[in-house]
């Protein structure tokens, strides 16, 4: 399809459509592409609802770690599906347009759902954290009720900033041109194709990503301090390495999800480049929600008892 840059005639001008050019760099791959990112939306689809399963019919697994771990699922699912059908459609159509309204849209709801898993990974480490420095006061802190918050919470406490932020960035004209070098809506480079200063809203990207992500991040590294010094206190070894494996897991995905979200948004903008922005992007929208499922079952024995006990009766 035209490629052609739109181009300003004046500051008055904007756009009302974009071009997610994702992967039009490489020709000769696309129908590969297709295949992989088909597939690896499956795996997620399939994995993540697998656990939602497991954990709501195994009575072993209803404890405030699968509660929450179910509910982590159910948003991995909507997470990618706010991009991955979109980039399937892009390469199966070679149609890479998109209007303003769905661009928006679409980073309103990464957005949205992206504040989520940063509250929701610091939610499910404090259980963690509880289970293992507090036992004797675990089931009175982690009640049912305080459970239901914490996630509701989690799914709530986003949306107004992140619908503010959508809000402003897409106030600004965009006058210079409408190709998005990225494979969905993110700010940085949408970013890029405003025209006039953006300093203010370089900032509040910069706020909103230590608030959503930087401070939970660093939250979560450091109550890992003590969570290690409390396993080392264990009496017995099985007793240890089964906390190890359990935290393990989460500080895995945290790290993961955390370590690129937070290093493709507090960049300054003059360091950002396709290629890069492209590779970290890929870890925090489908890398680490493809992985979880994996992280979470295989290293978990409940969960691969759970399987068995389901797969046995199927």
């Amino acid at each position: 399809m035209d490629h052609t840059e739109m181009r300003a005639e004046d500051n008055a001008s904007t756009v009302t459509q974009f071009i997610l050019l994702d992967f039009s760099d490489l020709p000769n791959l696309q129908g590969f592409l297709f295949v992989m990112f088909f597939l690896v939306y499956l795996i997620i689809l399939i994995g993540n609802s697998f656990i939602i399963v497991i954990t709501r019919l195994d009575q072993a697994l209803q404890r405030p770690m699968y509660f929450f771990l179910a509910k982590f699922s159910s948003l991995e699912i909507c997470y990618v599906s706010v991009t991955l059908p979109r980039i399937l459609f892009n390469i199966g159509t070679q149609n890479r347009s998109i209007s303003e309204l769905a661009c928006a849209t679409q980073t309103c709801f990464f957005l949205m759902l992206g504040a989520t898993e940063c509250f929701l990974l610091a939610v499910m480490f404090y259980d963690c954290y509880v289970a293992i420095c507090n036992p004797l006061h675990y089931p009175l802190i982690m009640n049912p009720m305080k459970c239901t918050q914490l996630a509701a919470g989690s799914w709530l406490s986003g949306i107004p900033v992140q619908i503010g932020q959508t809000y402003q960035i897409f106030s600004l004209h965009f006058c210079n041109y409408n190709q998005i070098n990225h494979f969905f809506c993110d700010l940085p480079p949408i970013l890029k194709l405003a025209c006039g200063d953006t300093f203010i809203n370089e900032l509040s990207v910069y706020l909103v990503a230590i608030l959503f992500a930087a401070v939970p991040f660093m939250l979560i590294l450091a109550s890992y301090s003590k969570i290690i010094g409390t396993i080392l206190k264990v009496p017995t070894a099985t007793g240890r390495a089964k906390a190890f494996s359990t935290c393990s897991s989460h500080l895995l995905v945290v790290v993961l999800f955390f370590g690129s979200a937070t290093v493709t948004y507090l960049r300054p903008k003059s360091t950002h480049s396709p290629g890069t922005d492209k590779l970290l992007s890929l870890f925090y929208t489908i890398v680490t929600p493809m992985f979880n499922p994996l992280i979470y079952s295989l290293r978990n024995r409940d969960m691969i008892a759970a399987l068995r006990k389901l797969l046995f009766k199927i």
